[in-house]
């Protein structure tokens, strides 16, 4: 047996975030995980695999598109093994480096797996055998896997979930994405790049439910000239292995039956909070699987906390992290609480959607008034320079005080521009804070002050009246 003051379970970007900053506080630190460094699903089969793969698929675009204003090139060779290798030592080179950051700091790392026998011990399972470990607290930041549809598990290897659509086996002639989600759109981006011909199936009557429609209509646009198809309002009624392939019969707006090479379900993620021994501690699961959580992540068990996937939505490596350090300075004995204004969320399909803070969306369903000042991309000239006018900027408002509540951006790169917004929101700023700081020229970031500008019915490069709240 072993004591150790913090036990961090799960290494993923909440998880070695939090045992990082315990260290650096002083706090003498466990951290254990399946993997041989830290990581988590983010890293090793999430978001670093999946930009890593995006960013290639972006390249084979902008070759093809680059003959519109006079440069051709020939299609591209495409090498999987080379780009599988590709992928797979960024994976090793950021995984690596986390590595010796935990021994760097002199952190405890253990690869193995952790269940609760108490609310104050552990039993840890490792390739030596089982051992117990007691903490004085514990982190849980246990992450989360690709939801499973039991009537889809038919025991295909042509069926595959997200992790097996990373390893990059092959390039299906025909693929079917289950699901117009993100993990969806942006894995049928890759395989619509290098060579599959996709088709998408969505159960509702958009892609990317919960997104504002002006942002998501710029995106559809673009994927139904890559894609092959996309089917709205449609569902999957059966699946069925054949010779040559995945027989799918579709019912609703598009029903009819097809047989794909392949097909990827992508119908969201399940959190990994089953298995840890909680029933040996006070904390209960709600119905979803989640953990529930006061403002310092912690848990009715005071001894223990819960970030990242496991603790609610937005499941977002960049919201875990966040979470992990609150939980830490808490256990530290600073007065701390987890309450951001803005989580932002960024889809990384071409063009890119990114927001923060408050929707249109969420503010109809609220039945909060709100003005929204847009800056449409055509009339930036970064924009055309890059010959990517297909994107908007805008603003939501409050109408009385042109504080700003939440920022959308559809368009190449908008990942990238919304952090500007972000601390915009943050810092209570308001759409005069933004009109008056000058942005450099010419930049896509000047899109932000030009939508700012919008509110007053004054931006240089449009003609707009300034916008009424609804």
């Amino acid at each position: 047996m072993s004591h150790t003051s913090l036990v961090v379970i799960g290494g993923g970007p909440g998880g070695y975030a939090a045992a990082f900053l315990a260290a650096d506080l002083g706090i003498q630190t466990t951290l254990i995980d399946l993997e041989a460094n830290p990581g988590g699903v983010c890293l090793y089969r999430g978001c670093i695999p999946s930009k890593t793969l995006l960013h290639a698929a972006k390249v084979i675009t902008e070759a093809r598109e680059a003959a519109h204003y006079g440069l051709s090139f020939g299609e591209p060779q495409i090498d999987l093994d080379k780009l599988r290798g590709f992928e797979l030592g960024v994976v090793q080179k950021l995984t690596g480096g986390t590595g010796q950051l935990a021994k760097a700091r002199r952190i405890n790392y253990i690869q193995g797996r952790a269940t609760f026998k108490s609310n104050k011990s552990l039993n840890v399972k490792t390739e030596k055998g089982d051992d117990e470990l007691t903490f004085d607290h514990a982190i849980l930041a246990t992450g989360s896997r690709p939801a499973v549809i039991p009537a889809f598990d038919i025991g295909s290897k042509r069926i595959m979930d997200s992790t097996a659509a990373l390893l990059l086996e092959d390039v299906p002639p025909k693929l079917l994405v289950i699901g117009g989600g993100y993990i969806g759109l942006e894995l049928g981006s890759v395989y619509a790049a290098l060579g599959s011909k996709v088709s998408v199936v969505e159960a509702t009557s958009g892609l990317l439910p919960g997104a504002d429609r002006d942002l998501v209509s710029i995106l559809q646009k673009r994927l139904e000239g890559a894609f092959h198809e996309i089917a709205l309002d449609t569902k999957v009624a059966q699946l069925k292995e054949v010779k040559n392939g995945i027989h799918v019969r579709f019912e609703g707006k598009h029903p009819g039956e097809t047989t794909f090479d392949k097909v990827l379900i992508s119908v969201g993620r399940t959190p990994n909070t089953r298995d840890l021994g909680l029933e040996n501690t006070a904390i209960e699961l709600d119905k979803r699987g989640f953990v529930p959580v006061n403002g310092a992540r912690q848990t009715v068990e005071p001894t223990i906390y819960a970030i990242g996937d496991i603790a609610g939505d937005p499941m977002l490596a960049h919201k875990a992290s966040h979470e992990g350090r609150v939980a830490v300075e808490h256990i530290a004995g600073h007065d701390v609480v987890f309450e951001p204004s803005a989580i932002p969320a960024v889809i990384f399909t071409d063009p890119e959607l990114a927001w923060a803070g408050l929707t249109e969306t969420q503010a109809a369903k609220m039945e909060k008034k709100i003005k929204v000042a847009k800056f449409p991309w055509p009339a930036s000239g970064r924009a055309v320079t890059l010959d990517r006018t297909d994107g908007l900027t805008k603003l939501i408002l409050e109408p009385e005080t042109n504080r700003i509540l939440g920022i959308g951006i559809a368009g190449s790169g908008a990942g990238e521009l919304l952090a500007e917004g972000v601390l915009a929101i943050e810092m209570g700023a308001n759409a005069d804070d933004l009109k008056l700081s000058i942005h450099a020229h010419p930049t896509l970031s000047e899109t932000v002050m030009e939508a700012a500008e919008v509110t007053f019915g004054q931006a240089t490069h449009i003609k707009a009246a300034a916008p009424k709240s609804n």
